[in-house]
């Protein structure tokens, strides 16, 4: 399954849930996603794909935005999204898709929902799992885990100002801190934002998102759980997640490492393999080998700005003749394209200097074009599966090309000292904290 599944439309009353149905397998999954989605263009975001993806390979999946936000109608005026709305879209997209039965995956504010249906309808329920979620938002006497009451405002001050800023975008802070200084994904995310939900219907669902509590309905769950929580979750506590564990009957709790609450940039492969297995009983065979290899992350410097100049027809002509150019450069300095979304290139190389003077070509050939790459390059053990890449090099050189400047070639001193003797300038760039990345690192910009 390689294109956007086809978008449908259920209707839940009056209204029309946009959703989507991919994949093969026995048995079926509902998708109950947080505030942060919208089904057409979240597909545009590579880790997010991928995971759908490794859904599709053994279940049938069922993907919708809930009323009140994405591609999903809007609720009448004065009228609120509550935990009945959100069964209801559950019980609309379960008829519109012909499934009598379906495990219920719900993450952040979609988990209170799937908890709802799962004790409601246990029949039409054949597992329930909950990822990054919780029970009860604030605070109170017997729930001191919450967050204070003074936070709601805070927070609610914060989305009516930056919501949808690229600059600064305000679930990014929030929900994957390790990614804050990758200019892909702040752009990417701001743009989700953007176009899951308006500023004041953020407002209104991270409003109750506050006030709701379903502490009370855990005990009466009895379908199989799955909860799963990242540890170092900096928004919602793995707190939350362990409470849930405990108050649901016979429920398993899995705490995942890293500190987002996104999950498809850090944990998206072990998530996909723990759900399958809590589902089928086992895990898919995957091929993983671990090698050294080079990584060169690039992207376009300014591009914001550039498709504000030029409007969106001239950047996609732009954008295809810049993909074309890169893709012929990193095939003649023998590299290996792993991942392309926007702007950017993820390749891979078997020796950093090939890495370095490849970004230095494809800097050279789309200056015609009027555009200027930032690139970011180092050597360390990567893990392949799939087809894909893992492992803290890729990271690294995530984090290093989002330090460089507009046509800079910024590379780490691992790189510099391999490539001793090349011929190949360096200027030293000082040393940097890189998010996420244990230890200081010293960087250095390649002068070719």
């Amino acid at each position: 399954m390689q294109e956007i599944p086809e978008i449908r439309y259920a209707k839940s009353g009056e209204l029309n849930l946009a959703y989507q149905c991919f994949g093969e397998g026995p048995g079926s999954i509902v998708f109950i996603p947080g505030l942060l989605n919208h089904i057409e263009t979240t597909w545009a975001i590579p880790e997010f794909a991928q995971f759908c993806r490794r859904l599709a390979a053994f279940s049938r999946v069922v993907l919708f935005d809930k009323l009140g936000t994405g591609l999903s109608d809007r609720l009448p005026a004065g009228e609120q999204p509550t935990l009945e709305h959100r069964i209801e879209d559950i019980v609309a997209v379960m008829t519109a898709a012909r499934l009598e039965k379906a495990a219920l995956f719900g993450t952040a504010d979609g988990g209170p929902g799937a908890a709802m249906f799962a004790a409601t309808y246990p029949e039409r329920t054949t597992a329930l799992i909950l990822y990054g979620t919780w029970p009860r938002l604030s605070t109170a006497e017997d729930y001191p885990i919450g967050h204070p009451r003074t936070a709601l405002e805070g927070s609610l001050k914060m989305v009516e100002q930056r919501w949808g800023n690229e600059a600064a975008p305000l679930l990014l802070r929030r929900v994957a801190p390790s990614l804050l200084h990758d200019a892909q994904w702040c752009r990417a995310l701001a743009r989700m934002e953007r176009l899951a939900a308006s500023p004041s219907a953020a407002v209104t669902l991270h409003r109750i998102m506050f006030e709701t509590d379903i502490r009370a309905i855990l005990p009466t769950i009895r379908v199989p759980t799955l909860v799963l929580h990242t540890a170092g979750d900096q928004i919602f506590s793995v707190e939350h997640g362990r409470y849930l564990a405990r108050c649901i009957p016979g429920a398993r709790f899995v705490e995942l490492a890293g500190v987002d609450h996104f999950p498809f940039h850090e944990n998206g492969a072990i998530l996909a393999d723990l759900i399958q297995e809590f589902l089928t009983g086992t895990r898919p065979d995957i091929d993983v080998e671990r090698v050294l290899a080079t990584i060169l992350f690039i992207d376009i410097a300014g591009s914001t700005q550039k498709v504000a100049e030029i409007g969106d027809r001239r950047w996609a002509e732009l954008l295809e003749e810049y993909h074309e150019r890169s893709r012929i450069e990193i095939t003649r300095h023998r590299g290996v394209v792993v991942d392309t979304a926007g702007d950017g290139f993820l390749a891979t190389f078997s020796g950093p200097g090939r890495a370095v003077r490849c970004a230095a070509a494809i800097r050279e050939v789309i200056r015609p074009l009027g555009l200027d790459l930032r690139a970011g390059v180092h050597t360390g053990a990567i893990e392949t599966r799939n087809n894909r890449v893992a492992g803290i090099a890729v990271h690294i050189g995530a984090r290093v090309a989002s330090l460089a400047d507009p046509g800079e070639i910024l590379v780490s001193r691992t790189v510099k000292d391999l490539v001793a003797g090349s011929g190949i300038a360096f200027l030293d760039r000082g040393t940097h904290s890189l998010k996420g990345v244990p230890d200081t690192w010293d960087l250095f910009a390649a002068q070719l």
